[in-house]
Parts: C-alpha cells; sequence; structure tokens
C-alpha cells in the first residue's frame, strides 16, 4: 500500500472532502479506481477500500468525491484518515519521479561520500517536498532536513537504496 495523501476537511454538504496530497501531479490519481482510506499509515489491516467517484481541483487544493459518502456527516467522519492504494494500482512514474513511499529509507550519502543517514519521511512545505534525514538512533540522533529539490538532490536510486545529495555533513 502507498499512502498518497490525507483527508483533511468535509467540503459542502453532500459527501465531498478536501485531499491533501503527499506528492505532486494528483491529478494522475483519478486514474485509481479504488482508493483506500485508514487511520494508520504503517499498518493497513484496517483499511477499507472506497470506489472513487470524482476528482478535482477546488482553488489551491483538491476535493474528492468517494461512492457511498453521502452528506457532511459521513464525511466528517473521513476527516484524518490517510488516502492510499496498492502499488499496482497507482499510475507508472516518469523518469525522475517517485512515490514518496520509494524514497523513504533510501542512505543519504553527500558529494565527499559521506553518509548523512537515511530518509525517515518526507514533508510538504508549501514551496517543495522536504527530506527528513536521520543518522544514528535514539538521543544520539542527528536530523536533517533536505529540500527534494534538484540543487540538492544529485541522484535517487531506489533499486541500489542510495539518494546522492549535494549537502555538507556539518549544515
Amino acid at each position: 500500500m502507498i499512502v498518497l495523501g490525507r483527508i483533511t476537511a468535509p467540503y459542502g454538504v453532500k459527501g465531498w472532502v478536501r485531499l491533501h496530497p503527499f506528492g505532486d501531479e494528483p491529478e494522475r490519481w483519478r486514474d485509481i479506481r479504488h482508493w483506500w482510506l485508514g487511520r494508520d499509515d504503517q499498518d493497513f489491516s484496517g483499511w477499507k477500500s472506497w470506489p472513487l467517484q470524482m476528482m478535482r481541483q477546488q482553488g489551491n487544493g483538491w476535493v474528492v468525491k468517494l461512492t457511498g459518502i453521502e452528506g457532511r456527516d459521513a464525511a466528517e467522519q473521513l476527516v484524518g484518515q490517510f488516502v492510499g492504494a496498492p502499488r499496482n494500482a497507482l499510475p507508472a512514474t516518469e523518469q525522475d519521479e517517485f512515490y514518496w513511499a520509494d524514497l523513504v529509507g533510501l542512505t543519504v550519502v553527500n558529494e565527499q561520500q559521506e553518509t548523512l543517514g537515511r530518509v525517515t519521511e518526507l514533508i510538504e512545505s508549501g514551496a517543495h517536498a522536504v527530506a527528513v534525514v536521520q543518522e544514528g538512533e535514539g538521543k544520539e540522533a542527528t536530523q536533517r532536513l533536505l529540500p527534494f529539490v534538484s540543487q540538492v538532490v544529485m541522484e535517487v536510486d531506489v533499486p541500489a537504496g542510495v539518494m546522492r545529495v549535494a549537502w555538507n555533513k556539518d549544515w
């Protein structure tokens, strides 16, 4: 299961909800016939499938209508739930395009061949995504926030499990 976003609020009174996408180009998700929703983004056992009825851009955001969700009360029950889909239902990625789930766990190495840690998550900052990179464990762990932009991320090699970056270890 690949987590794609999160339901943030009801929209209107007919069962529509606002979607906060994790990543670029959520319009491509219209082709995913069934969306999965759940409260835990790590344990997918309680997730439920919902057929996608409609999705459209509304202002700067996205609104979604799922089949079977009728009225504002039903939409309010979905607030806070994560949205995802099985990997085989997702559109194929283009060259230099990745699902966030593919990036989590990658080892981050800089131009000096120093290991900066592993990507633990990505967050959307508004302007661009930010990779959270953690080196070490517990109280001794160092956390770095690296902008996921071409000036910083030089190469992503998912099969090798490595992301190469232009970022010094002491920054």
